[in-house]
C-alpha cells in the first residue's frame, strides 16, 4: 500500500505556511488547551481526528500542532495513511507550541 509522508517543520515555518489559502493548521490538543492558548487554525482533539477528516478535505496542505509535538506526530502519521490524501502535503510542527517559549 502506498502512503503519504509528513514533513517536520518548526513553529516559524508553520506560521508562514499557515498563511497560504489552501492550508489549514490543525491543533490536536484538547478543547480547553486550545481555548487557553493557540496559534490559530482549527481545533480537532486527537481522539476526534478520524471522525472529523471531512473538515480537512478542502485543503491541499495540513499542518498539525500540539503542545510538544507528541500528539501532533500521531495525527500526522494517521493522516498519511488516508489513501485519498496521497496528494496532500502534511506537515508536523516538531517541538510543538512550547518550541517558541
Amino acid at each position: 500500500m502506498t502512503r503519504n509522508t509528513y514533513t517536520d517543520i518548526n513553529l516559524n515555518e508553520a506560521r508562514r505556511l499557515g498563511a497560504e489559502a489552501d492550508t489549514v493548521l490543525v491543533d490536536v490538543r484538547e478543547n480547553w488547551e486550545f481555548e487557553e492558548f493557540n496559534e490559530g487554525g482549527i481545533n480537532i482533539p486527537l481522539a476526534e481526528i478520524r471522525e472529523r477528516r471531512a473538515d480537512l478535505v478542502p485543503f491541499n496542505s495540513i499542518i498539525v500542532i500540539c503542545t510538544n509535538g507528541v500528539r501532533s506526530k500521531v495525527a500526522a502519521m494517521d493522516y498519511c495513511r488516508v489513501p485519498e490524501w496521497l496528494d496532500k502535503r502534511i506537515f508536523h510542527v516538531k517541538g510543538g507550541i512550547i518550541e517558541s517559549e
